[in-house]
């Protein structure tokens, strides 16, 4: 049985010839027991320390594995993160590149429709240039034919008069453009016709 320290100090002895003085064991018990009750009063304390302390401990050990498991979470968010941007950034480069692959084929559909513009303009030229000598070449040859023929320098004058006239705008003259105002030439005979 556990004793209190009203036990120790209401504890009755019982008497025999020649015992222990009584107020010396009633100033012993006192002693003891307000040694005991502080004892005790101490061991209640230290209960109630290592009660709290235990609490405390287990708020701590709640706390931390909280904090584990938060900090556990943030890392699987921050991977998920990381591998959401990576595939963002990765469809991202891919419509990127096929962007550029559509301005390279476009670029490169305009370039070869220049290139055979050129081509249609070069080749134009080459038939305007042919065309243009041609006729140049025909032009020669009726003024070679004229200038040999001294009868006929009477018509080209005629000629060059209606032409001139004809390009400042004197349209009112006599005769019609390409008319010789002088007389027309008696036609010539061919002395190769026998």
């Amino acid at each position: 049985m556990r004793m209190t320290p009203l036990d120790i100090q209401s504890h009755q002895f019982a008497f025999r010839f020649r015992g222990f003085d009584p107020d010396e064991v009633d100033a012993f018990l006192r002693i003891v027991s307000e040694d005991y009750e502080g004892l005790v009063r101490e061991r209640d304390s230290q209960a109630d320390r290592i009660r709290r302390l235990e609490r405390r401990v287990e708020e701590l050990s709640a706390q931390e594995h909280l904090l584990k498991e938060t900090l556990l979470s943030a890392r699987a968010m921050a991977e998920e993160m990381n591998r959401t941007t990576e595939r963002e950034a990765e469809l991202r480069l891919a419509e990127v590149e096929v962007r550029a692959e559509k301005i390279l084929d476009a670029s490169h559909r305009r370039a070869a429709r220049l290139a055979q513009d050129i081509r249609d303009m070069r080749a134009l030229r080459s038939r305007l240039a042919e065309s243009l000598r041609s006729v140049a070449q025909t032009h020669i040859a009726i003024l070679e034919t004229l200038e040999a023929d001294p009868e006929l320098d009477p018509l080209v004058k005629g000629l060059e008069e209606g032409t001139i006239a004809f390009l400042r705008g004197e349209s009112g003259r006599s005769g019609a453009v390409g008319e010789p105002s002088a007389p027309p030439c008696e036609p010539v005979e061919d002395s190769s016709a026998v």
